[in-house]
């Protein structure tokens, strides 16, 4: 075994003549390799705003937010947070979408001056219960689920009413519910309480008829 001075002084010259052994960042871009795990980054055009990512990450890198009543109606918010995200990529993992609503990239350089840049969001349109207003989940996710259940989705009157809509078919607004809820209010787009009650009540109403 060589002596470690010895063989240190063999490695400087070896250097010296082959060149460093790392890229010449930054007076050089570096390129990272194919399978590098870089920061993950949300596609608009494929995400279906499910939220599987947020509830997988371990470090809740990934959040929503939920307007009701903005400008373009209502609107979910996908947030991901560069500065907290460790690159594990479980949200690619299970991603529901295809192509991948959310993959992981090879960017690496992500210093940030100002921590408050740390971040990046996309919107994804929402569904509201016809009923009580509260937000059932994105258009994109009711079509996703629509396209997988084919013919079976027309058991369910808010995935097909998302569907007529897109035709044109349906009033995107809906129609205004009944006071004290009736059996039409079960043809709306609703959340899953609004569901359960109106068929509650059509049942009670049901029984004291007969």
């Amino acid at each position: 075994m060589k002596k470690p001075k010895v063989r240190e002084l063999g490695e400087a010259i070896r250097a010296v003549i082959r060149g460093p052994y790392t890229t010449r960042f930054p007076a050089e871009d570096h390129t990272p390799h194919p399978n590098f795990r870089g920061q993950p980054e949300f596609h608009a055009a494929h995400c279906v705003g499910c939220l599987a990512c947020e509830q997988v990450c371990p470090v809740e890198a990934i959040a929503h937010e939920d307007r009701l009543d903005g400008a373009n109606g209502p609107m979910r918010t996908m947030i991901h947070y560069t500065d907290t995200c460790i690159f594990c990529g479980q949200c690619e993992a299970v991603c529901i979408a295809e192509p991948k609503g959310i993959t992981l990239t090879n960017q690496w350089e992500l210093s940030f001056f100002d921590r408050r840049e740390a971040w990046e969001s996309i919107e994804k349109r929402l569904q509201c219960c016809d009923r009580c207003g509260a937000a059932v989940a994105c258009t994109d996710h009711l079509r996703w689920l629509a396209d997988r259940l084919g013919e079976r989705a027309y058991s369910s009157p808010t995935l097909y009413l998302t569907d007529l809509m897109d035709l044109g078919l349906a009033d995107p607004h809906g129609a205004a519910p009944h006071a004290s809820g009736s059996r039409a209010d079960r043809f709306k787009v609703l959340c899953a309480r609004c569901r359960r009650e109106t068929t509650l009540e059509s049942q009670e109403d049901a029984d004291e008829s007969g």
